[in-house]
This record gives C-alpha cells, structure tokens and sequence, in this order.
C-alpha cells in the first residue's frame, strides 16, 4: 500500500495590533498556499465573525467532497466509455452546533449536472456516481453519510 504525503502552509494574518487580545480584536484571515500553487484568501464563516469575501473551512471541506468525487467519476467514465463533455456541482452541507459551541457536519449532498454526448451514455452515467462515490478518498474520510443528487443530460 503506498502513502502519499501532503503539506499545507496556513498563515494568520488577522491580528489588528493586540494579537488576540479579545474575541472582537482580532480577524479570522488566513492564507492558505503549498509550493507552486495560488494563494487562497481564508476565514472563518461570517456567523463566527469572519469575511464573507474569503473561503472558510466548511466550505473547503465541502470543495474537497465534491472535486474529489467528480475526479473519480470522470476517471470511471472515461474507462466506460462515457463521454462526459461538461460537469458542474453545487454542492451542499449540514454543519449543526453543538451546546458547548463546537459543530459537526451531519451530510453532505453533491448535485452534480453531467452532460453525456449520447443517450445510450445516460443509464450507465448515472450508475458511476455509486462507484466514485466508493473511491473518493475524501468521502471515505468523513464520518458522515455523502448523498447524490444527479442529473444526466445529453448534448
């Protein structure tokens, strides 16, 4: 079995002067970079004080639920002979509060809108969402159920 390692760079760059003097004095901006790849501007969501201009982590966690999963859907696809020539998601998820103020996600649901070149591809498209959705290194990863929504179009 082969490892593969990551490494992720997060920055601060929140503090206003008086570091985190306060829960008000200070910003949840962060930077999130890895060598030779472009900057992502982070925060916190805007219900805990962040930017809403910038990323925050449920909405990376969700990013990485949804890209990995269609990573390997088109993968099973193109070994099918499926030809999927467009792809979008609009991902959604359920983070609940708990009374000592800490979360958790309870699902996520992917919506992803393939669009398959013949109509003979649809039955098939829509069977390989199962199969990704085993492979996908981040939903296997997460302790909570990832539901499928999808819609097959043809073009």
């Amino acid at each position: 079995m082969k490892k593969h390692h990551y490494k992720m760079t997060i920055q601060w760059t929140g503090n206003q002067g008086t570091g985190t003097s306060g829960y008000r004095d200070y910003e949840r901006s962060h930077r999130i970079s890895a060598e030779n790849k472009v900057m992502i501007e982070g925060s916190s969501d805007p219900a805990f004080r962040g930017d809403k201009t910038k990323y925050n982590p449920e909405e990376m966690l969700l990013s990485s639920l949804s890209s990995c999963h269609m990573l390997w859907y088109l993968h099973f696809c193109s070994e099918a002979g499926i030809i999927v020539t467009e792809y979008t998601d609009e991902a959604t998820g359920i983070m609940e509060e708990t009374a000592n103020g800490s979360g958790h996600f309870t699902e996520a649901t992917l919506h992803p809108k393939v669009t398959v070149a013949e109509e003979s591809m649809v039955e098939k498209a829509e069977q390989l969402h199962h199969k990704a959705n085993e492979f996908c290194f981040i939903a296997n990863s997460v302790n909570f159920p990832v539901k499928h929504i999808p819609t097959t179009l043809v073009k």
